[in-house]
C-alpha cells in the first residue's frame, strides 16, 4: 500500500494529504506566551534547556526588554502550573512574564 501511494504522489496523481484525529484525541487546552529575560551571555543555554521542555511548542529569540519568547501549551491550569515552575528554575533566567491566550482571532 505505501509503495502504491509513493508512486501516485510521484507521478502526481495525489496532490496532498488529510489527517482526521479522532474525536477523544484532545489538544493541549491551555497556551500560553512566555517572555523571558536571560543572565548575561547564557541565551544559548537557556534555550537548549528550554527545547528539552515538552510544554515549549516554540521559541523566538527577539530584542528589547525580552531576550526569548516561548510558546507554551498544557492540559490542564495544574499542569501549565508544572510547566512554569519547572522553566523559572533553568538556569540563566532572570524573569519571566507569561500570558494565557484567551481567544484566537483567525484571517
Amino acid at each position: 500500500m505505501q509503495n502504491r501511494m509513493a508512486r501516485l504522489a510521484a507521478n502526481g496523481t495525489i496532490v496532498g494529504y488529510t489527517l482526521r484525529l479522532k474525536p477523544d484525541v484532545a489538544e493541549p487546552r491551555i497556551h500560553a506566551f512566555m517572555t523571558v529575560a536571560v543572565e548575561g551571555n547564557q541565551v544559548d543555554a537557556v534555550i537548549k534547556a528550554l527545547r528539552g521542555e515538552p510544554a515549549v511548542t516554540a521559541l523566538y529569540s527577539t530584542n528589547g526588554r525580552w531576550d526569548v519568547v516561548a510558546e507554551l501549551a498544557a492540559d490542564s491550569l495544574e499542569g501549565f502550573d508544572r510547566v512554569l515552575g519547572r522553566i523559572r528554575l533553568i538556569e540563566g533566567i532572570s524573569q519571566t512574564e507569561t500570558s494565557l491566550l484567551l481567544s484566537t482571532f483567525k484571517f
